[in-house]
């Protein structure tokens, strides 16, 4: 019988005398075009490569991020002039920004944030990596249009403004304000007449430039307990501060006082890391404030955020009549610096023992 069909499967008639035919069709293999073992073998030497590749990329990344980190003072820092009078803290250490003067920091910065990743995990900390690799702003120069020049650390892509909003900080805030009574009457009990005809008393710092003096009860992260004991309105303030910098060695905490005539000009502080919070007590007339080049003004019983980083000039223009100008600063986390970002920079600029 003549079939109507080609293939196996097609539409056709079909005989019994066609059946070992069919059958031997049937049960020929279906070859591959590529012998199976030999394709395997091909497929893993493959992969094998491909992991290998991936491995050696990975540790190449690795070694070139730890050499950077290494290269210490390859970057210096840019700051205000030397031994520049950082209200409530002790003269910034910053420098001019001519290559090789003012301290090296960013070898010492690297170690101690290799010791902080080894302990904990370099999880979050990338800004903090880059502000170690490339010193206080890109490129080692001025920040942003030649007005921002932090002495010592520089936190990279940080939203910075000459002065901050209150409702970024608006717990401790609201918590100085509403201490401001028990901080103005600390103050009436620890304050003398500044004339400068007698060595300052117990607890106050020797000017840090005419007119200029300060009684801390936190310096440098290290709390003063005798200074503390006599401010204890003052004190309970701080310690319910949610974001006060207790234990970094850029956290500054006191009174603040400017006498008439004095004047701060051209200063900076020593990181954008930072946001100084300045609590008015006594505001004579005829006292300015210029941060970035923006102006304003301070407030009996209010707060005003401001980052130092930026230059600043504090001056009290009025007479002698006028008394002195007295704010309490408190220096608090930037707002946009996170959890932990902030317990790395504390473990990095821990105060001395």
């Amino acid at each position: 019988m003549e079939g109507t069909g080609g293939e196996l499967g097609g539409q056709g008639n079909w005989g019994l005398e066609d059946a070992p035919g069919l059958l031997a069709r049937a049960s020929l293999p279906i070859m591959p075009a590529w012998p199976l073992p030999l394709a395997s073998s091909a497929l893993t030497l493959l992969l094998g490569a491909l992991t290998s590749l991936f491995l050696w990329y990975c540790y190449r990344l690795g070694s070139q991020d730890m050499q950077a980190l290494g290269t210490g003072s390859r970057a210096g820092a840019v700051g205000g002039r030397p031994g520049g009078c950082s209200e409530a803290g002790r003269p910034s250490p910053g420098r001019s920004g001519e290559s090789g003067e003012g301290p090296r920091t960013e070898g010492l910065m690297s170690r101690r944030l290799r010791a902080y990743a080894r302990r904990y995990s370099w999880a979050g900390m990338g800004r903090v990596r880059r502000a170690a690799q490339g010193g206080p702003s890109p490129g080692g120069g001025p920040g942003v249009l030649g007005i921002q020049r932090p002495g010592l650390l520089f936190l990279p892509d940080l939203p910075s403004a000459p002065f901050v909003p209150r409702e970024a900080q608006r717990h401790d805030v609201e918590l100085l304000e509403s201490s401001f009574p028990a901080i103005l009457r600390d103050f009436g009990a620890v304050s003398w007449d500044f004339s400068g005809t007698t060595p300052p008393p117990r607890g106050w710092s020797p000017p840090l430039a005419p007119g200029c003096y300060q009684l801390l009860l936190y310096q440098a992260g290290r709390c003063q307990p005798s200074n503390c004991r006599r401010c204890p309105g003052a004190y309970r303030a701080l310690r319910g501060l949610r974001s006060f910098m207790s234990a970094n060695t850029f956290g500054n905490a006191g009174f603040s006082v400017l006498l008439p005539g004095a004047r701060l000009e051209g200063r900076c502080g020593p990181t954008n890391a930072r946001v100084r919070c300045h609590l008015g007590l006594k505001i004579p007339p005829a006292c300015e404030l210029v941060v970035g080049g923006e102006p304003q003004c301070w407030a009996e019983g209010h707060c005003l955020l401001v980052d130092d980083s930026f230059l600043y000039t504090v001056a009290h223009n009025g007479s002698p009549e006028d008394g002195p100008r007295v704010v309490f600063i408190v220096d608090l986390w930037h707002p946009n610096v996170a959890g932990a970002e902030r317990q790395a920079l504390d473990f990095v600029f821990a105060p001395d023992p």
